[in-house]
């Protein structure tokens, strides 16, 4: 079977090429590579999102949390702004991009796996929370990855989604809702619904 960018070990041949991208008005020298998602640089939603979010109001000692980082561009943009960054990825190559990516840049991230981000945080509550989420994984198993994630939201914890609208962002919005959590739309652009989700 083919491998996808979900895949925890890529079978894909690597094609590494070293990039520049502009990311929240600052400029970043980034390797990406084949086998994890938008391998050939920044995607149009991961672009939505990093647009619409507005910058984060966190204090020290406040996590946020990039889920399913990919070579990292939304890491990239919350290590510059928060004081603790997770990035996580299932992928392994992907992991590596955004660790060579962060260290390039100068910033610094834990980048980890998700099992390996839960244990890290043990106890500890996720303050703010931004994804591309893996859409094409599947509706069920996209369900259990946010309800695991989101549930790790503090009391005032804040998380902020990218969903393509052809691909299930209204529908992924009412699930939400009729989870529990409170969403609404805060931007649209390109086809891509931002969506802002609280406890």
């Amino acid at each position: 079977m083919t491998s996808h960018y979900f895949s925890e070990h890529p079978d894909t041949a690597s094609n590494a090429r070293t990039l520049e991208v502009t990311i929240r008005g600052r400029d970043y020298s980034v390797t990406v590579d084949d086998g994890v998602f938008s391998g050939g640089g920044l995607d149009k939603g991961t672009a939505v999102l990093l647009r619409k979010v507005p910058e984060p109001e966190l204090e020290p000692g406040d996590i946020a949390v990039d889920l399913g980082c990919g070579w990292g561009p939304i890491t990239l943009a919350l290590a510059a702004e928060a004081p603790q960054i997770i990035a996580v990825d299932v992928n392994e190559r992907a992991r590596e991009l955004t660790r060579m990516n962060l260290e390039a840049n100068g910033l610094h991230g834990e980048v980890l796996a998700p099992d390996e981000a839960l244990e890290r945080l043990g106890e500890k509550s996720i303050r703010l929370l931004w994804s591309n989420p893996p859409i094409r994984i599947g509706k069920a198993a996209l369900h259990e990855l946010l309800t695991t994630w989101l549930g790790r939201l503090s009391d005032d914890g804040e998380a902020y989604l990218v969903v393509q609208k052809n691909l299930g962002a209204d529908s992924l919005a009412s699930w939400l809702v009729n989870e529990g959590y409170q969403c609404e739309k805060i931007g649209s652009s390109k086809g891509f619904r931002v969506l802002y989700v609280r406890r």
